[in-house]
């Protein structure tokens, strides 16, 4: 088992964020520690949250083709999870303050180092939410309510580590409710591909999760906080094993049920190769990963970038054919 890192962090730095990052080079000084509490230096987060929404409008569009108005919710998803993701962040480490001050890899975050005021982080959490919910009103309605409806998911899960040993589900709810959203944005409906992609999406971030909280689970034991990595300990294996082989499934169950029986052999093949790479990825990890290295655990959980973006691509390219 690795220690733990007692490297002291450098002043007003936060500990598990990438190395010269440019929050920390480039960012004017007084704006870095709303910056650190959006976790700006530590982009993996929102490129997760991003993903999914996402995949969500290239399976739409793998229906009918790719419209102009979907550039405009590629890149206003990107805007509006930057923002998401911020507020979240923001919303989790005032509600965790007192946790994140107990834990080696968190007590560096703003609030529980005294970069912010709590009163300072509830504003700045209301003014990114603000700003997020312009990019929202842009879209029809029934993505406006659907964005609306996710933020009973986004202030529930800090708090679910408290009452249950899967909080790692409840994020996963939350995070890939985008894939709903944005096949809404673009089809102007909520169907049943779309509903199986955000499974698809949650059995995904239940299996990169669970890796993330593997870092945190001696600290976890002292402080009483819940996790799957504590519930699944050694037979952690066995069940990042389930959650790939239900991520896949649920992939290619909303492809094949979005696509049939209109789609040609080529486009189906295409498209059908997103959760089949999205799988090889994610084996690459499980053999590659050490519960007991905490600097293994990061690094495995910050690949997922390359997992979701994988994926996709074929996406897209079926969206093409």
């Amino acid at each position: 088992m690795s220690a733990p890192d007692e490297t002291p962090v450098p002043a007003g730095t936060v500990a598990d964020a990438v190395s010269g990052n440019w929050v920390d080079r480039y960012a004017p000084g007084f704006a870095r520690p709303y910056l650190r509490l959006s976790r700006a230096d530590r982009p993996i987060g929102t490129w997760l949250l991003l993903i999914p929404c996402w995949w969500g409008v290239a399976l739409a569009a793998s229906r009918d083709g790719w419209r102009l108005w979907d550039l405009w919710i590629i890149f206003g998803c990107a805007a509006g999870a930057w923002l998401m993701r911020g507020a979240g962040c923001t919303w989790n480490d005032i509600t965790d303050r007192e946790f994140d001050a107990a834990v080696a890899r968190t007590r560096s975050r703003p609030i529980p180092s005294g970069q912010v005021s709590v009163r300072q982080a509830v504003i700045w959490m209301f003014a990114q939410m603000a700003a997020a919910g312009l990019v929202l009103v842009s879209y029809n309605w029934l993505t406006i309510l659907a964005g609306l409806s996710s933020l009973g998911l986004v202030a529930i899960y800090p708090f679910a580590k408290r009452f249950t040993w899967w909080p790692q589900l409840f994020l996963g709810l939350a995070f890939n409710w985008g894939a709903i959203l944005a096949y809404a944005a673009h089809s102007g409906r909520v169907e049943l591909p779309s509903i199986l992609l955000y499974a698809s999406g949650i059995a995904w971030t239940l299996f990169y999760d669970t890796i993330y909280a593997h870092q945190d689970k001696e600290d976890d034991v002292l402080i009483g906080v819940k996790s799957t990595a504590r519930l699944f300990g050694a037979a952690t294996g066995k069940w990042l094993g389930l959650f790939l082989i239900l991520a896949v499934t649920l992939m290619s169950a909303a492809i094949l049920l979005a696509l049939l029986p209109e789609a040609g052999p080529v486009k189906l093949a295409v498209t059908l190769a997103a959760p089949w790479a999205m799988g090889w990825h994610l084996f690459w990890q499980m053999r590659r990963l050490d519960i007991d290295d905490a600097a293994n655990c990061l690094v495995l959980f910050r690949k997922n970038r390359d997992t979701g973006l994988i994926a996709g691509l074929f996406l897209a390219l079926g969206a093409v054919l």
